[in-house]
């Protein structure tokens, strides 16, 4: 998948410590390691985790330097603050060219707002899709107004889940045109599972129509609902879902019965960590 998009002109990855995809893109990336942008993201909040966490991005994709690097997940003023040792390394790393770009990603409007303040910070990665699914403290047009802000400030911007963590995909070509329509944003970041949906979305990126036969077979993908590890087991999408496909476990975290899912998508507004995805 990642060598079909690199051949067909994609040139900017996203990824993440956490995803344990490094080995994957190294491979991919082959012959065209400085044609291609990557970011890359950690939680760490101290200096020497940061610099454990980016000398390994370093080795793990064989490079020399990171395009871009951010605190993972940030929520406002207050947690970019809290972190601020781990800014500091990349501060320095980046005077040192290992890595060429910092900044954030955030599923908060807040944190979108207080990074535009800082000037340490070039590059934000905000939650972002046509149904404000995921934005933690607002609504789409407040996270719509933080990022003009954003730009405006001359803060680098690419927006995450545009697809709504999967629970957009029966609007998948509205969904992604309304972020396209959006010209503060320099990227858009979509997972992909397929080599027929990274055909499909070059088509909608490269502003050319869908074909009815490559639209089918998208669409005939087989999918799931997926519950991230880290539920915390409030219970609200166990009480929200109708279908009756979430039960706890001994743990008291959501799990789902794939029979009985519908993939109506009503339980992911539910979840206040959008742990809920549909892959």
């Amino acid at each position: 998948m990642l060598r079909r998009a690199l051949e067909a002109g994609v040139n900017f990855i996203d990824t993440a410590e956490l995803y344990y995809t490094y080995p994957y893109i190294k491979a991919a990336i082959e012959g065209r390691n400085e044609d291609t942008v990557i970011v890359s993201k950690s939680y760490a909040y101290a200096g020497e985790d940061m610099r454990a966490s980016l000398e390994e991005a370093l080795r793990e994709l064989g490079r020399d330097y990171i395009d871009v690097f951010l605190l993972h997940e940030q929520e406002s003023i207050l947690t970019i603050r809290g972190h601020w040792e781990a800014m500091e390394y990349l501060l320095r790393a980046k005077e040192r060219g290992l890595v060429r770009a910092v900044g954030i990603s955030t599923h908060h409007v807040a944190a979108v707002r207080a990074a535009a303040a800082l000037p340490e910070i070039d590059v934000i990665h905000p939650m972002f899709n046509i149904a404000g699914l995921g934005i933690k403290d607002g609504k789409v047009e407040d996270m719509r107004l933080a990022i003009a802000e954003a730009h405006r400030a001359g803060k680098g911007i690419y927006a995450m889940k545009a697809l709504g963590g999967g629970h957009l995909l029966s609007r998948t070509e509205e969904a992604l045109r309304f972020v396209l329509s959006v010209p503060e944003l320099a990227a858009v970041a979509v997972g992909m599972s397929s080599v027929d949906e990274v055909d499909y979305n070059l088509r909608i990126f490269n502003g050319q129509p869908v074909d009815a036969e490559l639209d089918q077979k998208v669409a005939r993908q087989p999918r799931q609902l997926w519950i991230d590890e880290w539920c915390q087991g409030c219970g609200a999408c166990i009480a929200g879902c109708k279908a009756g496909a979430l039960s706890p476990d001994d743990s008291g975290r959501a799990v789902v019965d794939q029979d009985k899912c519908n993939l109506c998508g009503y339980c992911a507004p539910l979840c206040p960590e959008f742990f809920i995805k549909v892959i």
